[in-house]
């Protein structure tokens, strides 16, 4: 009873604090702001993990997205005004450059200094005839440069105006984002801290039993050969299949690695850019873009699946399980097959064989002639 007291008083104090903050960030400017957010974001980053701190640290990140977007807008808003000043100090120069061209074109039949010495009534009319039109080329030279400045700047502040178009799209798919990850946070949690820790120590047992798992031995496989059978028991999202993919040769993971899991958070790359296209099954909550469960397509590569008809139970990425894990990122993609629960090498490569104290770190790990390494974790 105590430990949970103090458990509740240390997140009130913590939401506390960064209520404060927040308050002490929403006086100042809006650059000031941004990097007062920016601040209390990477703050609440160091705070140990709970649900509280969790979606304080997203809603300092909706609101820092929300005024950098906010930013941009003005700094759109400034420029389209520039732009607008310059089309206009463009259309005069055209104009009056177009001017001074047919004036210019004129006089310049008179422009040989001995024709307009002869033709001249006498030599201070020559000379005063000869200083202006050499005036109006002087002239013509200054405004073209001051045409071709304004026409240079014309097209450079567009750009800007572009680039800044295509980065208020992206700052606002992320706000999209970053509310969609809260919302399935909060759907998964159910906005309970006792069933987020949960989560997360279950995941820290996770680690723990892929980290402590021993070597039995190794052998080389052929492509589709049988290398494990989907465990009986999981963690987060029950029982399932862990499959992992990293670039990883087997001689690196020898020399530099030695056994060690470093390279789970170091390598990883996504799965599905090398297994099949196929139209899968996915259950709810099992992405940040699934609210529901639905069947789509997901694969690009040429590989066939670890499993023969599996349905997906978390995505690789930021998922709305991922807070639990190492840099707020699930590493792999998890799955699960009623049916036939063999798991298959993707390819010809080498396989070891890793034991844990429980089928929870029950683990085969295949390096490929392309310096791949893929990993199935929670085998029986």
């Amino acid at each position: 009873m105590k430990v949970l007291l103090i458990s509740i008083v240390a997140s009130l104090l913590l939401i506390f604090t960064v209520q404060i903050k927040a308050e002490e960030c929403e006086g100042l400017g809006l650059n000031d702001k941004i990097n007062c957010l920016t601040t209390v974001k990477e703050k609440l980053g160091n705070q140990s993990k709970t649900l509280s701190s969790q979606v304080a640290q997203f809603d300092a990140q909706i609101k820092l997205t929300s005024l950098k977007i906010q930013k941009t807008e003005e700094q759109i808003s400034l420029l389209s005004g520039r732009i607008d000043q310059i089309q206009g100090s463009l259309g005069s120069l055209t104009e009056a450059f177009n001017g001074r061209a047919v004036e210019t074109y004129k006089m310049a039949k008179v422009s040989d200094p001995f024709l307009l010495l002869v033709s001249a009534d006498n030599l201070s009319e020559a000379y005063n005839t000869l200083s202006y039109l050499k005036k109006i080329q002087e002239g013509d030279r200054n405004l073209l440069e001051r045409l071709q400045k304004a026409q240079d700047t014309y097209e450079e502040e567009k750009v800007d105006q572009e680039d800044l178009q295509t980065q208020i799209e992206a700052q606002q798919k992320n706000l999209a984002s970053q509310k969609q990850q809260k919302a399935n946070l909060l759907a998964v949690t159910k906005s309970d801290e006792k069933r987020y820790l949960d989560l997360l120590n279950q995941a820290k047992r996770e680690l723990e039993a892929l980290t402590n798992s021993q070597f039995t031995g190794k052998k080389d496989v052929k492509k589709g050969d049988v290398v494990g059978v989907m465990g009986s028991t999981g963690f987060s999202t029950g029982a399932h299949l862990h499959f992992g993919y990293y670039n990883l040769t087997e001689s690196q993971y020898n020399d530099e690695f030695k056994g060690s899991v470093g390279w789970y958070f170091l390598r990883h790359e996504s799965p599905t850019t090398v297994i099949q296209s196929r139209t899968i099954y996915f259950e709810t909550l099992s992405c940040d873009d699934v609210r529901t469960a639905q069947s789509k397509s997901i694969g690009s590569g040429s590989l066939p699946w670890p499993m023969a008809n599996p349905k997906i139970t978390q995505c690789y990425g930021h998922t709305p399980y991922s807070y639990v894990y190492s840099g707020n990122f699930h590493h792999g993609l998890d799955m699960v097959d009623s049916a036939d629960k063999l798991v298959r090498a993707l390819d010809d490569g080498v396989a070891y064989f890793y034991r844990g104290a429980t089928s929870f770190g029950n683990n085969v790990r295949i390096f490929y002639p392309n310096g791949k390494m893929s990993l199935y974790l929670h085998l029986q």
